[in-house]
């Protein structure tokens, strides 16, 4: 399988130049869908500009100084998505993979004490054992605990610990964030969820979408930064 793809055929949710080069880094197989993340060199290179080729990448990486989710990262093609959070170490910048309006992955500047934190949502469950369940969340992390929480749901989690520092439900009143459909990037208060569909709150206006399309973020304000 190619490592490389033609920027011009790049997913829509790539904020790249298409017009630039003529080929891009695939990112490699992994938690997150192709759509849905984009390779780590991609992001050093092409939107932080930290790096001008992929060789300077492959140097940058060898330092051991680019951590993601607080773990070092040495592989250039490492698929980096929704609420990552990438950090280089020597020169203290921390930043947040977000949407931005268009529905496209973008980065965020964060501090260095927003950077401790992640929030991962709860697309499915396994009881290990009496007592514990195994929580599987949407970047791909498995999460062993004892706390109760269900699909849909929010974890707040510590990096690089992943300790469950709090729940977020999935209930009326909570702030969701809307990362698909024609609604995506919206940030209301959910109303109601019935079976597959839900309704969300909005500059006084009631939305419907898909119960899938949402990811809860917050109580009264988001947990993290989303802009």
């Amino acid at each position: 399988m190619s490592s490389h793809l033609k920027r011009l055929a790049a997913p829509k949710s790539w904020k790249i130049n298409r017009k630039e080069n003529t080929f891009t880094s695939k990112p490699r197989p992994g938690a997150h869908s192709q759509d849905m993340a984009l390779p780590l060199g991609v992001i050093l290179r092409d939107m932080l500009h930290y790096v001008d080729t992929a060789a300077e990448v492959t140097k940058l990486l060898h330092t051991k100084e680019v951590l993601v989710d607080g773990i070092r990262r040495h592989d250039s093609r490492l698929a980096v998505g929704l609420f990552d959070v990438i950090t280089l170490k020597n020169i203290n910048k921390h930043h947040r993979v977000i949407f931005d309006t268009k529905g496209r992955l973008d980065l965020c500047d964060i501090s260095p004490t927003e950077a401790q934190v992640k929030l991962g949502k709860i697309v499915g469950k396994t009881t290990v054992s009496k007592g514990k369940t195994q929580y599987h969340l949407h970047d791909g992390k498995n999460i062993l605990s004892t706390k109760q929480a269900k699909v849909g749901d929010t974890f707040v989690l510590a990096l690089p610990s992943l300790e469950v520092k709090e729940i977020l439900p999935l209930k009326p009143g909570m702030l969701v964030f809307l990362v698909q459909g024609k609604h995506s990037t919206d940030v209301g208060a959910l109303k109601e969820v019935k079976g597959k569909e839900a309704t969300y709150i909005i500059d006084k206006k009631e939305v419907g979408t898909s119960k899938k399309y949402l990811f809860v973020v917050g109580d009264k304000k988001p947990v993290i930064t989303l802009a």
